[in-house]
């Protein structure tokens, strides 16, 4: 599985002009399936989110993870991660799974990312397979992409 995860000052996600999800200072991450991808691929991924230390600590360094600092997830469905331009100037996406799959493991790393980090911060999320407009302030910029095989 694929994220691209920005840390955020704030971030919400809108479909159709109404908000599916916002969050407060935390994560967004952007969430793209593979073929090969199950949950247990899913679960690894969230966990590295919830992990990854990249929230400054009293000294100004980054050495705390968003579980630590009680920051949201707005977690986003995005094929575009997959992207091969390899081949010219128009992209190919047949690196990202098929929708079905990529609906159901996005879903898993929404279930997984609810019930692990909840407790700890809100998670919010987008509309699979919508037109989606994401606004966000990047804090730092902080972008990290994330694989997981």
């Amino acid at each position: 599985m694929l994220a691209l995860l920005q840390r955020v000052r704030e971030a919400r996600v809108e479909v159709d002009g109404r908000v599916t999800g916002a969050i407060g200072p935390g994560l967004v991450a952007l969430v793209c399936a593979e073929p090969a991808d199950n949950e247990a691929q899913a679960a690894r991924l969230v966990d590295k989110m919830l992990k990854l230390r990249i929230f400054a600590d009293d000294a100004g360094k980054m050495n705390r993870s968003v579980v630590e600092v009680g920051g949201g997830l707005l977690v986003v469905s995005q094929f575009t991660l997959a992207a091969d331009t390899s081949g010219g100037n128009r992209p190919s996406f047949t690196g990202a799974a098929p929708p079905e799959q990529g609906r159901r493991l996005y879903e898993a790393v929404l279930r997984i990312a609810r019930e692990r980090h909840a407790a700890h911060g809100p998670v919010a999320a987008g509309e699979f397979g919508a037109a989606m407009q994401v606004h966000l302030v990047n804090d730092g910029p902080v972008t990290i992409p994330l694989q997981v095989r």
